[in-house]
């Protein structure tokens, strides 16, 4: 099995759900209140701020406090790890699909001859 590495498993968690996924897509434009980022959904504050916690604690977010405002952030690289993961296991899957392909290919030369 491949190494396990707890914070790519931290990214995967807070991306798991559509709310977190809503507040990323939200802060790729810019920093927003917490307020903002819960207008959207039915959720009471509360609930916003754990969804929250949960993107800042996998480091995807970062937030600060102006008074009595706290404003949230995107952290441009964090999603990093994810991407090498992904691109990792795709380059794996695209070589044994070459395999098979190879495989397929010499059975049906073979069965020509």
């Amino acid at each position: 099995m491949a190494k396990y590495d707890p914070s790519l498993s931290r990214l995967f968690h807070a991306l798991a759900d559509d709310t977190r996924r809503a507040a990323l897509t939200r802060l790729a434009h810019s920093p927003a209140p917490v307020k903002e980022l819960a207008a959207p959904t039915d959720l009471k504050l509360p609930t916003v701020m754990r969804h929250l916690a949960v993107l800042e604690e996998a480091g995807l977010i970062t937030s600060f406090k102006d008074g009595r405002t706290r404003t949230c952030a995107l952290v441009p690289d964090a999603l990093e790890p994810v991407q090498s993961w992904m691109d990792e296991q795709r380059a794996q899957w695209e070589a044994r699909l070459d395999r098979l392909d190879a495989f397929v290919m010499q059975m049906m030369k073979d069965d020509e001859q």
